[in-house]
């Protein structure tokens, strides 16, 4: 069983990125996310290779960056509409429960 002191332990990894290694340090609780965001992200980069024919590494890191940024930015305006409506039904289960309390 492995306890929480070890997995903030970091780790020493090499992961490859557009066919580039990059030498990282991460937490043993990060490791998994990590290796799971540079799948994601490599496989986005092989999209737009295949969409764009011709351009170099950067271009596609880029427009991958890009992409995921708007997806954050998305997600972000999302959870802020969904915290919303929540408070909303919020206010209007203690309207209930204070109409019946009465």
């Amino acid at each position: 069983m492995i306890n929480m002191a070890e997995k903030n332990e970091t780790v020493n990894i090499n992961v490859l990125i557009a066919e580039r290694l990059y030498p990282l340090k991460v937490t043993q609780s990060d490791e998994e996310k990590v290796r799971s965001a540079v799948k994601l992200v490599n496989e986005k980069i092989k999209e737009y290779q295949a969409l764009y024919d011709g351009k170099d590494k950067q271009d596609y890191m880029a427009m991958c960056l890009l992409n995921f940024a708007v997806e954050q930015e998305n997600l972000q305006k999302e959870l802020q509409q969904n915290d919303r409506l929540m408070e909303e039904k919020i206010i209007e289960l203690e309207e209930v429960l204070s109409g019946a309390s009465k």
